[in-house]
């Protein structure tokens, strides 16, 4: 049933996929983006600056949301804020047309930088849960932002070229998979105009800058996190057999949970069970009562989510038995569940298509899913049609120095080259939503 309301509510943007159509919207439109977003570079850069010195961890995002309802206000869109917490949306109606929703994340991490850059975060905040952490822009929703602050700019800018209506959305706290869920909830689609479809892009770490990688269909995975508290009877470390040693007991749990992959799962199904932290023990000769750990559960459809989710509570609780141990708790945290991110296959092919005529053929590659996760995904799980692309950030220096790998997003050591990545994410957004809206 969802599949037919995605098509259905796609009805209005094929009407007009044909392949002239997306060769026409670049003839006519590419220049003056072009133009728009060179006029508008300087002054975004220093935008980008100021955000990634000034970052904000999930869903405190206070600062950084009244910076960009400034923006979006100025730039001649309607503007909302609090919506789902610190969550920004802005509308711009242009016409008859169909509705499109472009949204960016605005959310940092809780790392300390080690990027040695000028504009480098020295920040530190207290996160939701009044805990002082440091704070850092390593997953690159700083270039997110300017992106959609600088799409926003050109296509208010280029009125006359396109009609229909913009929905522009910075959403909060997609690092903990709650922002998307939290806007929708507080009447994201009922408040203001229901999309039709909508696009968003994400910074890649391992690629060249500007270039765009895409997937149709099923793009990025579910996400569960997974807290497990290992319970035993503490005591002396001197007197073991008086004991239930959860530390051991927790080790022999971290290996176990290693074969649900490797022996439960049919080779070849994509299946993730990682242990991110593990915390149990005050002194050297003290034998606690329990180990506190965290999971990450990562999976790319339901079937293969319930079957690793029931997987790790069994292997958990097996092991508490052979070792005499207090029965463990296992704890699913739905709040923080991130859905898999699912492509629309149509919408996706019209928008690669537009990209693949306006960049180089090497520039925009499909590739298979990955196993991350972006609550993006959520959108498309109402039966709106979605597609998020990725956009390579790396400079060409960077790039050729085989002799030192490059850092991942979430590393203290992901650092974006600001240009081209900002221009060519700017471009891609804005061609798209011309493509989209196109006034005939």
């Amino acid at each position: 049933m969802l599949r037919i309301v995605a098509i259905l509510a796609l009805a209005p943007f094929l009407v007009s996929a044909s392949q002239p159509a997306a060769e026409s919207v670049v003839k006519k439109h590419a220049a003056a983006v072009d133009a728009k977003i060179a006029a508008e570079m300087p002054d975004l850069i220093k935008l980008y600056e100021h955000l990634h010195a000034n970052p904000e961890v999930s869903m405190v995002e206070v600062e950084t949301a009244a910076r960009m309802a400034d923006e979006l206000r100025k730039a001649g869109y309607e503007v909302t804020q609090k919506v789902g917490g610190t969550g920004v949306v802005g509308v711009m109606k242009n016409g008859p047309g169909p509705t499109l929703l472009l949204r960016a994340d605005m959310d940092g991490l809780p790392v300390k930088e080690q990027t040695g850059l000028k504009y480098a975060s020295m920040k530190t905040m207290k996160d939701r849960n009044g805990n002082l952490v440091p704070t850092m822009h390593a997953c690159g929703h700083d270039i997110h932002m300017t992106s959609l602050v600088g799409t926003a700019r050109t296509l208010a800018a280029l009125k006359d070229k396109w009609s229909g209506t913009l929905v522009l959305i910075m959403q909060p706290g997609e690092e903990i998979g709650a922002g998307a869920n939290a806007m929708l909830a507080d009447g994201l689609f009922k408040r203001f105009p229901k999309p039709d479809a909508c696009l968003a892009f994400h910074v890649h770490a391992q690629e060249p800058a500007g270039k765009i990688l895409y997937t149709e269909g099923t793009a990025m995975a579910n996400v569960d996190s997974v807290d497990v508290i290992v319970k035993g009877v503490g005591g002396h470390g001197s007197s073991p057999e008086s004991c239930v040693d959860p530390i051991v007991l927790a080790a022999k749990i971290v290996l176990d949970l290693q074969t649900i992959v490797s022996r439960e799962l049919k080779p070849g199904e994509p299946g993730v069970v990682t242990v991110g932290s593990i915390h149990g023990g005050t002194k050297h000769n003290i034998i606690p009562s329990e180990v506190k750990l965290q999971l990450t559960v990562r999976s790319l459809n339901d079937k293969t989510r319930d079957q690793i989710l029931k997987s790790i509570e069994r292997i958990v609780k097996a092991a508490a038995v052979g070792m005499r141990a207090p029965e463990p708790a296992v704890k699913v945290r739905l709040e923080e569940f991130t859905p898999a991110t699912v492509n629309d296959p149509a919408l996706t092919k019209k928008t690669m298509s537009l990209l693949r005529e306006y960049l180089p053929e090497d520039m925009v590659k499909a590739r298979p899913p990955v196993m991350g996760g972006e609550d993006f995904g959520r959108y498309g799980h109402t039966g709106i049609p979605i597609c998020m692309f990725f956009l390579g950030t790396i400079g060409e220096e960077r790039m050729a120095n085989v002799n030192s790998p490059l850092p991942s997003l979430h590393s203290d050591g992901y650092a974006p080259v600001a240009e081209p990545s900002i221009t060519a994410g700017v471009k891609a957004m804005s061609l798209a939503a011309l493509n989209l809206l196109d006034a005939k």
